[in-house]
């Protein structure tokens, strides 16, 4: 192997990549960052699960290596790391599932969470309606 060339991708590479895929909210999280760098309080303000749950969630992803970490200050930003070697198994996921009506709702919010400063969204203690965003009703396929 040349200094240059990336290790080989072992069985427990793809293992680790499939069971970080295999959560709906890790689903949910890829989703949402699909082609957009958010920061955990965006995200966590979306799925509104508790922020340790988000951030556990989080570091799954990155331990997988299917997520990148930029730290900025007191916040921490996450975007999806397309040199991954199984960026293209995430795309196909999400294709798969880009209909899910928890995705769609998601998608829509986001878009919306992300026209709100930060600081914003943290004084309403990341609650959608305080910020003043409506969340459309979805029922949960995943």
């Amino acid at each position: 192997m040349s200094p240059h060339s990336k290790p080989p991708v072992t069985a427990r590479h793809l293992i680790d990549a499939a069971k970080a895929l295999g959560h709906p909210a890790r689903l949910r999280i890829l989703a949402m960052l699909q082609g957009r760098t958010l920061c955990v309080c965006q995200m966590t303000s979306v799925l509104q699960l508790a922020p340790s749950t988000v951030s556990g969630h989080l570091n799954e992803l990155r331990r997988s290596g299917l997520v990148l970490e930029d730290k900025q200050g007191k916040l921490v930003f996450y975007r999806r790391n397309a040199s991954s070697p199984f960026a293209a198994v995430v795309a196909n996921a999400l294709a798969l599932v880009a209909g899910d009506e928890a995705i769609v709702a998601d998608r829509a919010v986001i878009d919306r969470v992300r026209t709100i400063p930060i600081e914003v969204l943290t004084r309403a203690g990341l609650d959608l309606e305080t910020a003043g965003i409506r969340r459309p009703r979805a029922r949960a396929a995943i």
